[in-house]
């Protein structure tokens, strides 16, 4: 099918028509033409007053395939990809079984020839993401695992941790880890501070991540390599990472899309869809994270993407899961992050740098090259709920309201999602 987007602007930094807006046409999985000429095609969007982009990719989403199907299925998660903007998503390590092996990195990953939305693979650092025994990262690298990390758990063995920064240096592998000291946060439920103490819960303190993060920093310094800091939350965090940057180390990181936006605050009514890890925390850390968009400190935007079930979240709040479902809600959280950050410096955090960061292929937009573009509309007003949610899991504070902000077309591999 032959596709005019008509008068999107640009956002393309390799491009030579950046920050342009232009008439695109797409065609057999390429772009034909660019200009200003009124184009004929079997489908025109009009996207005057939106942003077309190379495809958005997320840096680190959940999937509960295998193991944990009823959560997320790879199926469901490419569908709510492509619905929230994202024609590729990196898939953290932490199913049943582990991603751990040639068979699983290939599970993951055979499909993609025929996919809308490309799925790559992070591989485990330790077995079964216990922290104790090293995988075959060589193998696994060799097998195409873009990354290594045990996900959602922090990799606190701090001889593991070296080892693993040395040990991928032989290949110039990336380790990601979410720091955080596990016993400071040990029974956590959210944000230490007022807030949890008039809650009477306990409470997880900015410490935690800290500590864990100097401690980290202070190893890759020792030992050398790529180190990326998943999740971060804290502004502290935010100084001991660009101090680190201006040393020349190799370090990088990501915030998740709502953290800069919401505070310990809502809460309030123990709603277990604002039970996150790291948690919500307060408005000078808010401040903080804006600063680090800004400065670059920051380099991704991620979607944060943790689909739990209803038996997961319907619970009392110390009982209930971590976790938002959060591929489809994404765009409007850069709706409102582009109050105090500009849209097209957020865009880059969710394009352009996330390849970089995983020495991926960048696409850019220019005629002759394949179309792997996400249009997104800052001003779209939709509804989040039973008819909109493609994911398996609706573990969302968004859930059944109103948003601004939405993906409304994108196309990769010769495919498209359009809902404009």
């Amino acid at each position: 099918m032959k596709v005019v987007i008509q008068s999107a602007k640009i956002v393309s930094p390799g491009s030579t028509y950046h920050l342009k807006k232009k008439n695109i046409v797409i065609s057999g999985g390429r772009i034909t033409e660019i200009g200003d000429k009124n184009y004929s095609a079997d489908r025109v969007i009009e996207a005057d007053g939106m942003l077309l982009s190379i495809g958005w990719m997320d840096l680190g989403a959940f999937v509960g395939d295998p193991g944990l199907e009823h959560k997320e299925d790879l199926l469901s998660l490419t569908k709510a990809a492509a619905a929230g903007g994202f024609t590729e998503v990196v898939l953290l390590p932490n199913t049943q079984p582990a991603v751990q092996s040639k068979n699983e990195i290939s599970y993951i990953t055979q499909a993609n020839s025929t996919r809308l939305v490309q799925l790559h693979a992070m591989a485990a650092v330790t077995k079964n993401c216990k922290g104790e025994e090293l995988t075959e990262m060589i193998d696994l690298h060799e097998a195409g695992a873009v990354a290594f990390t045990d996900g959602l758990k922090s990799l606190v063995h701090t001889d593991l941790f070296l080892k693993s920064l040395q040990y991928i240096q032989k290949f110039d592998g990336l380790l990601i880890d979410h720091s955080e000291d596990h016993w400071l946060n040990l029974f956590g439920q959210m944000h230490e501070g007022e807030n949890s103490t008039s809650l009477g819960l306990k409470g997880m303190p900015r410490i935690a991540e800290e500590i864990a993060v100097r401690k980290n920093l202070e190893l890759l310094e020792y030992a050398g390599g790529r180190l990326h800091l998943s999740r971060i939350s804290t502004g502290r965090t935010v100084d001991l990472i660009r101090s680190a940057k201006k040393k020349g180390m190799k370090v990088s990181c990501d915030v998740v899309g709502y953290q800069a936006l919401l505070d310990d605050s809502y809460l309030e009514d123990f709603d277990t869809n604002y039970k996150l890890n790291p948690p919500l925390r307060e408005k000078i850390d808010n401040d903080a994270l804006i600063k680090g968009f800004k400065d670059g400190t920051i380099d991704v935007l991620s979607s944060g993407h943790l689909p739990q079930d209803d038996e997961s979240k319907l619970l009392e709040f110390d009982q209930a899961d971590f976790g938002i479902t959060n591929l489809q809600t994404f765009a409007s959280q850069l709706t409102q992050l582009s109050k105090w950050v500009d849209v097209e410096d957020l865009i880059a955090k969710v394009t352009t740098a996330p390849r970089l960061i995983l020495q991926l292929p960048v696409p850019v937009i220019e005629v002759d090259e394949k179309a792997n573009l996400t249009l997104f509309d800052p001003n779209r007003e939709w509804r989040f709920d039973e008819k909109t949610n493609f994911s398996k899991s609706k573990n969302s504070p968004w859930f059944g309201k109103e948003l601004k902000g939405k993906a409304v077309a994108v196309f990769n591999n010769n495919k498209q999602w359009i809902d404009a």
